[in-house]
């Protein structure tokens, strides 16, 4: 017998664990800047140092689940590769299964594909056909929101699998880049926003 769902963490949760001022100075002190990468002009956030402390790196996870806690979702979905960490991460502390967006040439078996424009070239992202429960409710987790261009695409491809995207959760928002409105901002979570490069 299959179990059945599982229900969200609701209110409770999203109370308790409150997203506080020191947790979010100590994530901003901890991203490093790395100028002209991948290519010259482009200002990198390294988030390594994040992930790399288990204080920080729970402390935000837990922080992005609060927030979301009460959404009602059957899956989260992370894009490659850095929201393979906090999307698995997230997807444990919600109690939800965890489906990758992968790179092209990187899944096993028949997948749908969508092209998209990044701020510094062109890409695609590839979902297995079967990836997705019937009708399911998608949250979209990446390590950075600048334009919004590779999360578009991932809704893309779960709307071409059944699905629908209840919500995008980030660590670190660009806004400058206005990534958050071409996504719909009530439906973008973010952890740390950048007005300016």
């Amino acid at each position: 017998m299959k179990p059945g769902p599982i229900a969200p963490l609701g209110p409770a949760y999203a109370a308790r664990q409150p997203m506080t001022p020191p947790l979010l100075e100590a994530v901003r002190a901890r991203v490093r800047d790395v100028p002209d990468f991948p290519r010259p002009g482009i200002v990198f956030k390294d988030l390594t140092p994040v992930l790399a402390d288990p204080l920080l790196f729970h402390g935000v996870v837990s922080a992005l689940a609060a927030r979301v806690a009460t959404l009602d979702v059957t899956e989260v979905v992370g894009i490659e590769a850095r929201g393979f960490i906090l999307g698995g991460a997230l997807a444990a502390t919600l109690r939800r299964g965890f489906v990758p967006v992968r790179k092209p040439g990187k899944l096993p078996r028949k997948s749908l594909r969508e092209a998209y424009g990044l701020e510094y070239g062109d890409d695609a992202l590839e979902l297995h056909v079967d990836a997705l429960v019937r009708n399911a409710k998608v949250l979209v987790v990446d390590d950075l929101l600048a334009t919004g261009g590779t999360a578009l695409a991932t809704e893309k491809l779960i709307r071409r699998a059944g699905g629908t995207v209840a919500g995008f959760v980030f660590l670190v928002e660009l806004a400058y880049l206005g990534g958050a409105e071409r996504l719909g901002s009530d439906r973008v979570v973010s952890l740390l926003t950048y007005d300016r490069p």
